[in-house]
C-alpha cells in the first residue's frame, strides 16, 4: 500500500507518515468514511474540482493535500519512493529538470507514475459527502427563507417581529438565503413592510434585513420614498446601535443610486442623528460609519449649510484628537468640504480650537490627514489674515509648514505650505518671523 508523508502539518501530525487503511480506520480522515460510496456512483456523479471549489474547506485531512501545492488531490499519483503527489505538480516538478522525489529528495530508480486509486477514492467520498451536506442545508435554508416570506405575507404583531428577526439571523449567515430571497422576490415582501403605520421594532429588523442583501435598481427605487425614509431616520435616531450602523448602511447605498432624489434626504433630523451617532463614545464601532455617510451627504452643497447650522463644524474639531486615523480622515474631509462655503469658513474661524488642532495634525498622521488641515487653515487665514495668521503662527504653524516644504510629500501641499507660509509672515519682521519658525540656532 503507498505511504503518503505529509509535507505541513495541516489536520494530522507533521512528518508522520500514515497508511492509508490506519488512516481510515484511526479515523484521521474526519470518521465514519465508507469508501464504497464512490463505488456505488455518488462521487461518479459529481465533479471533484467543483466540489472541491464550492466547498473551499479551511480543514481538509492532511493525506489529501498535495506536498507540493499543499491544495487537495484530484488525481494523486506516486512514485516509487512511496510519495503521493497530484499529477499536474509532479509532472511540473519533472520539467523544470529535476528527477528527485520533491518531499524526501532521494533520486528515482524508477520515473512512472503509478495512480493512487485508493486515495482518489478517499478524497472523492470524503468531499462527496460534504458536499452532499452543503447542498442538504443550502437547500434547508432556502425553503426555510421562502416559508418565512410567505409567513411575513399573513402574520402581524410579534410573530411578524419573531419572523423578520429569524430571516434577519439567516441571511447574515447565509449567501444561498440571501440569493433565495433576491431571486424569489422577497425584497419586495420585506420592504413593503416599511411604512408610517410601522413600528421601530419591525423597521429595524427590516433595515436589518435589507443591509445584508445587494438591492436592484428597482428596489432602490422603490425604498426612495419619504415615508420609507423618514421612518428610517427616526429608526436611526432612536434604534441601539447595531440598527442605527444598519441605518447609516441601507442610506448610503440608497444615496448611491443615481436617479435619487437628494431633496428626500436634505433632513435635518437625520443629520442630528448623525451628529449624536458620531459623538457617541460608548460606541466607537458607530462613529465611521457615521462620518461616512455624513462625508458621503456632504458631496451635495445643499447639505452643507444645514450641517453648519446645527453646530457641526465645532462638534468635529472638538471630536478630532480623540478619534483614530481612519475616522480621523473621515472627519477632516468633512471639516474641509463644509470650508468650501461661507457659513462653513466662518463656524471654522469662529471655533477657537479649530488652528491649534490643525496645527498639530499636520504632519502627524497621513499625507491625506495633512492636505486636509492645511486645505482649513488655509481657508481660515484667507477669511481672516490678519487675526487667524498670528494665533496659527502662535501655536507652531510655521515650523511645520517648513516640515511639509523639506518633506518628500506631494508637490501640491508643498506649494499650498510655501503659500500660507508667506501668508503668515505679512504680519512679521523677518528677524521675528524667523525666530517663530524657531530657526535662530540653524541660522546662527
Amino acid at each position: 500500500m503507498p505511504m503518503f508523508e505529509p509535507h505541513c502539518k495541516r489536520g494530522g501530525v507533521e512528518g508522520q507518515i500514515l497508511d492509508l487503511d490506519t488512516a481510515v480506520k484511526d479515523g484521521v480522515l474526519g470518521g465514519g468514511v465508507d469508501t464504497g460510496v464512490v463505488g456505488t456512483g455518488v462521487g461518479e456523479k459529481l465533479d471533484l474540482g467543483k466540489m472541491i471549489e464550492e466547498l473551499d474547506l479551511c480543514e481538509v485531512p492532511s493525506v489529501f493535500i498535495c506536498p507540493i501545492s499543499l491544495e487537495p488531490m484530484q488525481d494523486p499519483v506516486t512514485l516509487c519512493t512511496g510519495q503521493t503527489y497530484e499529477r499536474c505538480n509532479i509532472l511540473k516538478w519533472f520539467s523544470l529538470g529535476h528527477f528527485t522525489c520533491p518531499t524526501t529528495m532521494q533520486e528515482l530508480w524508477d520515473g512512472s507514475l503509478t495512480p493512487n486509486t485508493t486515495l482518489h477514492r478517499l478524497i472523492s467520498t470524503w468531499f462527496s459527502q460534504k458536499y452532499l451536506v452543503m447542498k442538504k442545508r443550502s437547500e434547508d435554508v432556502l425553503g426555510r427563507v421562502l416559508e418565512i416570506v410567505e409567513t411575513l405575507k399573513k402574520v402581524k404583531g410579534q410573530a411578524r417581529v419573531s419572523a423578520l428577526k429569524e430571516l434577519h439571523q439567516v441571511v447574515a449567515a447565509h449567501a444561498t438565503a440571501r440569493k433565495a430571497l433576491v431571486d424569489g422576490g422577497g425584497v419586495s415582501v420585506v420592504s413593503s413592510l416599511l411604512s408610517p403605520f410601522t413600528s421601530h421594532t419591525v423597521g429595524a429588523e427590516v433595515i436589518g434585513v435589507l443591509v445584508s442583501l445587494s438591492l436592484d435598481c428597482e428596489s432602490k427605487r422603490s425604498l426612495v420614498q419619504p415615508a420609507k425614509v423618514s421612518l428610517m431616520v427616526d429608526i436611526l435616531n432612536e434604534g441601539s446601535i447595531e440598527t442605527k450602523i444598519n441605518c447609516t448602511w441601507l442610506i448610503e447605498t440608497l444615496i448611491e443610486e443615481k436617479d435619487f432624489q437628494m431633496v428626500i434626504f436634505r433632513s435635518h433630523s437625520l443629520l442630528v442623528g448623525l451628529m449624536r451617532l458620531v459623538k457617541d463614545k460608548r460606541h466607537t464601532n458607530g462613529i465611521c460609519s457615521g462620518l461616512r455617510l455624513l462625508r458621503t451627504l456632504c458631496l451635495h452643497s445643499e447639505v452643507k449649510s444645514l450641517l453648519v447650522s446645527i453646530g457641526a463644524v465645532s462638534q468635529l474639531v472638538q471630536l478630532l484628537p480623540g478619534l483614530e486615523h481612519e475616522c480621523l480622515e473621515l472627519a477632516l474631509s468633512i471639516l474641509d468640504a463644509l470650508a468650501s462655503v461661507p457659513e462653513g469658513i466662518l463656524a471654522l474661524k469662529d471655533c477657537s480650537n479649530t488652528i491649534p488642532v490643525m496645527v498639530k495634525l499636520l504632519m502627524r498622521v497621513s499625507e491625506n490627514c495633512t492636505q486636509y488641515a492645511l486645505s482649513i487653515l488655509w481657508s481660515v487665514c484667507n477669511v481672516a489674515p490678519d487675526e487667524c495668521s498670528l494665533i496659527a503662527v502662535e501655536a507652531g504653524l510655521a515650523a511645520k509648514l517648513l516640515l511639509v516644504i523639506q518633506s518628500g510629500c506631494n508637490p501640491i501641499l508643498k506649494q499650498q505650505s510655501t503659500e500660507l507660509l508667506k501668508l503668515c509672515s505679512l504680519n512679521y519682521s523677518d528677524t521675528i518671523f524667523i525666530s517663530k519658525c524657531k530657526l535662530t540656532r540653524t541660522i546662527q
